[in-house]
């Protein structure tokens, strides 16, 4: 009896330990990266309307005491839709996306009234190499940012989808921008932070640890100009491409930004 008890107590510490070590396996698979080192710009690269990719016009994109910066000061008295983005250098397929970021100061000269504490994050993006001089936005997803006017609502988290098509509750879009199912107004210069997961065709948004969109099935769309070039043969599904920041016309901060694949 006391053998087999010896034996039964082995057999046990022996699955634990296995399932510890298998554990911790998973857990260093899902460690947070950092993608921007609070120091400088490397492993990212700019492209600006009008500009070359990684000319850094106007220093739109800048580091300063740790925080990644978009500022337009050096724009002159006309922000003349010089709309950008700074890009990530990899490509990504599954994955989480951590952001924190904040809207500051007042909106550059010249732009867009929509432009007024509106900026995004970009992601299963073309390859910005592939981008035309003039061209103000890649084809991709969007998680939209909108900041507050400090009375009104402006949730933030909407799906913009520009030459891709998404399922949400099961219905392609209809619209290019939709809006999230949770809506969330963040007003004032606030920290906030925004995930992003990509897992196997669906995705979800998230505010502050809250899930408030969810959708599925990026594909890109055989209607749109730019979108139907990256269609091969009857494969037009999106499974992978690169996030970016985007530089659409109002300051904003961003401090951290992490990932962890899948």
């Amino acid at each position: 009896m006391k053998r087999n008890s010896l034996l039964l107590f082995i057999l046990s510490f022996l699955l634990f330990s296995f399932s510890t070590e298998t554990h911790k396996g998973n857990k260093t698979d899902q460690k947070w990266i950092t993608l921007f080192n609070g120091k400088n710009l490397d492993g990212w690269k700019m492209k600006i309307v009008g500009f070359p990719l990684g000319e850094n016009f106007g220093n739109t994109f800048r580091v300063e005491n740790g925080i990644l910066s978009v500022r337009y000061d050096q724009y002159g008295d006309n922000f003349n839709n010089r709309f950008g983005a700074l890009h990530y250098d990899k490509k990504l397929s599954n994955y989480r996306l951590k952001v924190e970021y904040r809207f500051v100061g007042e909106t550059a000269p010249g732009a867009p009234s929509w432009g007024y504490r509106d900026s995004g994050i970009q992601y299963h993006g073309q390859d910005p190499a592939t981008l035309g001089l003039m061209e103000p936005f890649p084809v991709s997803l969007e998680y939209n940012l909108h900041g507050g006017n400090g009375k009104d609502e402006r949730p933030v988290g909407e799906i913009c989808a520009r030459g891709i098509t998404v399922e949400i509750n099961g219905k392609k879009n209809e619209a290019y921008c939709s809006l999230p199912t949770t809506q969330r107004t963040f007003h004032g210069d606030q920290w906030v932070t925004l995930e992003i997961d990509v897992r196997d065709g669906k995705i979800s948004h998230f505010v502050n640890g809250e899930e408030i969109l969810h959708f599925e099935n990026p594909k890109y769309d055989a209607r749109h100009e730019q979108g139907k070039k990256f269609i091969v043969g009857n494969d037009d599904i999106v499974k992978s491409g690169f996030i970016s920041l985007q530089s659409n016309s109002h300051p904003i901060d961003f401090r951290k930004i992490e990932i962890t694949e899948y």
